[in-house]
């Protein structure tokens, strides 16, 4: 189980505030970090979004990770995430327009549909409502997952 992930953008507060919102949660300032935020969607796991400014890298340290600031990104990334949501697919494609951020039902593979919702129109995030998280499970489970990549190689799609 994935607990948290940390995604870099251009204006950490509002997507923060975002997430928030598409996920029930709440955003809260990352105190180790100023200028940095925490999404929760208070739920039961403790599942976060980290959420720093473009410009934030985490490097090694002797004892911990440390946040070196570096002066150029250019905001992509393939870090992504799927996370279930308990929104519908409309009200993720209001927030998005209000945003002006790509939002698209998209399909993968015939096997599940997410909701691509483009923070800033850089970062993905896969929202799946429950319709489409009931799709990714059942596709999940341990007796599905070889059949569908065997499946997929050896249709040549792999």
């Amino acid at each position: 189980m994935i607990h948290h992930i940390s995604i870099s953008v251009q204006n950490p507060q509002h997507v923060a505030q975002v997430l928030a919102e598409v996920l029930d949660g709440e955003a809260f300032p990352f105190f180790p970090h100023p200028g940095s935020y925490m999404v929760f969607p208070l739920d039961k796991h403790g599942t976060a979004i980290e959420v720093y400014p473009l410009t934030t890298k985490l490097v090694p340290g002797n004892n911990h990770c440390e946040f070196v600031e570096f002066a150029e990104s250019s905001g992509f990334t393939s870090t992504h995430a799927a996370i279930s949501v308990s929104t519908t697919q409309e009200k993720i494609e209001q927030i998005g327009e209000r945003e002006g951020w790509k939002v698209l039902r998209c399909n993968r593979d015939s096997l599940f549909d997410v909701m691509e919702f483009w923070l800033e129109n850089k970062v993905m995030i896969e929202l799946l409502t429950p319709e489409m998280a009931n799709q990714y499970v059942t596709v999940t489970q341990p007796e599905n997952l070889k059949k569908v990549f065997y499946e997929m190689t050896s249709s040549g799609v792999a």
